[in-house]
């Protein structure tokens, strides 16, 4: 997958300004019941009790029909074959020494709306009485249809935001929606929380308005990247990386690996430059790095180091003791959980890059398994990495490389052909976030 740099330059440029100015728009006594007592009573001898999923059957155009038509998704990519195998991508078969042989692919990172549904589909508690369900999924590819129209196409408002509306009409016109207004149902979007923000003023030109419309304010929306200060109703959930494992042993082999593998360098970083985005920092990691024979960079704007390849940075990854983390487009990015998954602690230089985002995954706690070196120090040139780095002893660096190890098996997504029940992926973590905050906001209003 290689993107054209140039119009890439001006298109991330564009992206990092939208980023600034939606930063601060986002911050913009009863007796149970008969169901209550009942469920109560069954929850010993019935698994899925309090968990049970209702997934709606909305028409192709709202999920596959997307997929079907993925030509039309980006105009500078064919994402046909990441949609295929259930959003995974094509399987990697040259893995060498860097990969374990088998549960890898090449995964796209905009494409886990695929990847989740694919899951769903799978799901041990699934309903067809909407009334035994405890939650509610809506299958909509939000993410991928509002692709569709962000970059340059000609299409008019109305058309962008057909498929939106069209379902929220019918959303609301469902006897499971207006039970309790939309409160226990969940979607998700496999996009930022600063793709679906788009106001409806005339003006507004990027994205969509997923977030903007009042009904979503009642719904649970996950996402890659939530708004921290948003309507308290967003959740981040780990973008996907390329390992899809179908067994336990994979995983377990997997950790083993990585827990083993002999790292060379103090830290690295994988990105390009940014020149002219007001505020990044890259290019003082960049020097940083140059100037020090500790680091190891990885240029991702030149063709040759193809950085689309997982083997390329998945093999920079494991060789690093840490992995530097700067902001993107926004602020978080995949390569936090590349290289997390390669077993090397992320470096990060912005709180909203992890802290604020992934509350369901990472520890409060983000000295056990991360260093933080806020941005402005870097900017302005008071801190050098290396100093820092070089601070932590080897123990130290052994307990922290641990504990992101361990994290490892709630970071990825399974492959969804198989049925993995003795390893709890980030698909499972999430189901089980949305299930205690529907629980939490349905029994505080039972209480008024």
């Amino acid at each position: 997958m290689h993107i054209f740099p140039l119009l890439i330059s001006s298109l991330l440029s564009s992206l990092f300004l939208l980023f600034l100015s939606y930063s601060s728009s986002c911050s913009s006594s009863s007796s149970p019941s008969s169901r209550t007592l009942s469920l109560s009573a069954a929850s010993h001898t019935d698994p899925c009790s309090g968990r049970y999923l209702y997934v709606y059957d909305l028409p192709d155009k709202f999920n596959d029909g997307i997929v079907h038509e993925c030509r039309t998704i980006f105009p500078w990519i064919d994402m046909c074959p990441y949609v295929a195998n259930m959003g995974l991508g094509p399987h990697l078969t040259k893995t060498g020494s860097v990969l374990s042989e088998t549960g890898w692919h090449i995964t796209n990172q905009w494409v886990l709306e695929v990847i989740f549904h694919n899951r769903m589909r799978q799901y041990e508690c699934l309903t067809a009485n909407s009334s035994q369900a405890d939650a509610f999924f809506v299958p909509y590819y939000v993410g991928l249809d509002t692709g569709r129209h962000m970059w340059g196409h000609h299409t008019s408002m109305r058309e962008r935001d057909a498929l939106l509306l069209e379902l929220f009409q019918f959303l609301k016109s469902r006897p499971e929606w207006s039970a309790k207004g939309g409160r226990d149902h969940f979607i998700l979007s496999g996009r930022s929380t600063y793709d679906l923000r788009r106001e409806d003023n005339g003006v507004s030109q990027w994205g969509g308005r997923l977030l903007m419309l009042p009904e979503v304010k009642n719904m649970t929306v996950l996402l890659i990247e939530s708004c921290p200060w948003g309507n308290g109703n967003e959740f981040s959930v780990p973008y996907p990386t390329n390992f899809h494992p179908s067994n336990e042993s994979q995983v377990v082999a997997w950790q083993d690996k990585v827990s083993s593998t002999k790292r060379s360098w103090l830290f690295s970083f994988a990105g390009a430059r940014r020149p002219g985005q007001a505020g990044s920092i890259r290019d003082q990691l960049f020097d940083q790095c140059l100037n020090s024979s500790h680091c190891k960079l990885l240029d991702c704007a030149l063709a040759e180091n193809d950085c689309d390849t997982p083997t390329t940075t998945m093999s920079l990854f494991q060789s690093s003791n840490f992995c530097l983390q700067p902001p993107g487009d926004t602020p978080t990015r995949r390569s936090a959980f590349d290289s997390m998954l390669a077993g090397c602690i992320p470096v990060f230089f912005h709180p909203e890059s992890a802290y604020t985002q992934y509350k369901w995954y990472l520890p409060d706690n983000y000295s056990e398994y991360s260093v933080y070196i806020p941005q402005d120090e870097v900017r302005e040139g008071r801190v050098r990495i290396e100093e820092v780095l070089l601070k932590y002893s080897e123990e130290e660096i052994g307990d922290m490389k641990e504990k992101v190890v361990s994290m490892i098996p709630r970071l990825i997504y399974k492959d969804p052909s198989y049925k993995l029940e003795s390893v709890r992926d980030a698909f499972d973590v999430a189901i089980d976030g949305v299930l205690r905050r529907v629980k939490s906001i349905i029994g505080n209003q039972s209480s008024f």
